[in-house]
Parts: structure tokens; sequence; C-alpha cells
């Protein structure tokens, strides 16, 4: 797949290139992304040359995990990466997907990410199919809940063991977008459900309800990226 560029009077989303491997090291090293993150230990910029330069282009060559960088229109400041993560061409897998984003240290707490995080995801929709878009958080990542959830994304409940961090399990939240959300069709008729609260009994994420408890990337290399906020 060609890699796209995507942009509206704000943001512009476009591939990853050579030059941002200092931003990406940069959100390697920050402690509230390492926090909620999958990252080198020691990250290096090597490592974050060959994030860019190998993994985001293989993503794009693949059509499986599509990286974006996202910057400001008017000055080119970078604000952070995101992507569409999880693609598969077979059968009817290719219709979920994931989403991933994390926000460059000076940049968060301005809406940026969860206005790109909203475009990328029509986006999607529209030139891939996807007829279901999960952001998946670590419980306790009050923020980068907080962003999907100004994108639209319906928090739907917690998810036990759905993520990796720090070489352990985690327990997750789960929110999700539909094409119908953003008042667009979807690619196989959906009979909504009933109105009503989308959380079992007793499954109330912890910030919400009775459940216990307080998004992250995958290792690099992988070409995953899960969220912060």
């Amino acid at each position: 797949m060609d890699p796209v560029t995507l942009a509206d009077e704000r943001l512009v989303l476009r591939p990853m290139r050579p030059s941002d491997a200092g931003h990406v090291l940069a959100g390697w090293q920050d402690e509230t992304v390492r926090r909620w993150t999958e990252v080198p230990a020691e990250p290096t910029l090597r490592h974050a040359r060959a994030f860019v330069e190998v993994v985001c282009a293989q993503g794009w060559q693949d059509a499986t995990n599509l990286i974006f960088a996202a910057e400001l229109k008017r000055t080119g400041d970078f604000v952070g990466s995101l992507g569409v993560f999880g693609l598969s061409w077979a059968g009817l897998s290719e219709q979920l997907a994931w989403v991933g984003y994390w926000t460059a240290a000076g940049q968060r707490g301005r809406g940026h990410t969860s206005a790109a995080l909203r475009m990328m995801s029509a986006w999607a929709f529209g030139a891939l199919g996807v007829d279901r878009l999960e952001a998946v958080v670590e419980v306790g990542n009050h923020a980068s809940l907080a962003c999907a959830e100004r994108a639209g994304y319906v928090l739907e409940g917690t998810h036990r063991a759905r993520t990796v961090q720090g070489g352990s399990r985690r327990d997750a939240w789960v929110a999700a977008l539909l094409p119908q959300d953003l008042d667009r069709p979807s690619s196989v008729p959906y009979p909504c459900a009933a109105p009503g609260p989308p959380h079992p009994v007793g499954q109330w994420p912890a910030r919400i309800g009775p459940v216990a408890g307080a998004v992250g990337d995958s290792p690099p290399g992988t070409g995953t990226v899960r969220v912060t906020g």
C-alpha cells in the first residue's frame, strides 16, 4: 500500500521520515510514555532510525500497520505519532483493527492528538473498509482514555490480561469507534442493539464503577504503538 498524507485546517498526518527519528527517540525517553509503553530499556538514535526507516516503511508496504507522524499544519511542529494496527487481508478480519497514539511532551493537553485520531479514524473507515476500531488502554491510563473519548470512541468495558507492559499482562479498558459514530456507512450491515449500558454488571472500568484498578507501545520492531495521552 502506498503511504498517504491526511490534512485539515489544523494538522497534517504524514508517513514517518528519517528526520523524525529524533522525535521518536525523545518520545521513548519520556517518563510518561515509558510508563505506559514498551520501549527499549536504553533507547538510542539507532533504534529510532530503524523504527522509522524499516518498521514504519514495512508496515505501509505490507498494509498491516499504518503509522503516521502528526504535525501542526501552520508551523510544522511535531505533535506525536499514531496509527492503525492489526490489519489483515484474509477473510473478514480486515474489517477490524486497533489504533495507537502517543503525544510529544510539549504538545499535550491541547487536543491535537484527539483531533488527529478522529481524522485518521474517519480515513480508515473510508479507505480501508474497517467496520470497528479499538483503542486498548491499560487500566489507569486516564489521559489516553480521555483522548480516545474526545475523538468519539465509546468505552465498552474492561478486558482482563488484554495488554502487555513491563513483561507482564495487564487489564485494559477497551473503547471502540464504529463508522456510524461518524455518520458513515458500514461495509457490513449492523442492526444496532437496543440502547443501554455497554458494560455487563460487575465489569465497569475502575474510574466509573466498582472494579478495582488504579496505552503503551508494543516493542519497537513490531510496528505497534499503543496509547499514551
